[in-house]
């Protein structure tokens, strides 16, 4: 099993990332490990704010990829679990209304 992840950085920015053993990526994170983005200082200690299992390593590494293209916001949709406010968040979405004349 694999999983996509998203963390919340001490300075409150989000990473987000895939690995195949969740605890031992989250914990490699905040010893300065994890990646290059969460071993600055400033951004440790990291949490856990939410994780997706999928079948296959190929499927979450795609998943991490799409959720890394995403804005702040939309980020934060799917960590509060607000599904349906995802396509409103898209960037450049055609969804936003109509524009006054």
């Amino acid at each position: 099993m694999a999983w996509t992840y998203i963390l919340q950085c001490a300075d409150g920015s989000y990473y987000v990332g895939s690995t195949v053993d969740l605890d031992g990526r989250v914990s490699a994170h905040n010893l300065g490990l994890g990646a290059s983005y969460t071993a600055l200082r400033r951004r440790r200690p990291v949490t856990l704010v939410w994780a997706a299992e999928f079948g296959r390593v190929e499927d979450a590494f795609a998943y991490e990829k799409q959720v890394q293209g995403w804005s702040r916001a939309k980020r934060r949709a799917l960590i509060e679990g607000r599904y349906d406010a995802l396509p409103e968040l898209a960037r450049g979405s055609w969804r936003r209304g109509p524009v006054d004349d």
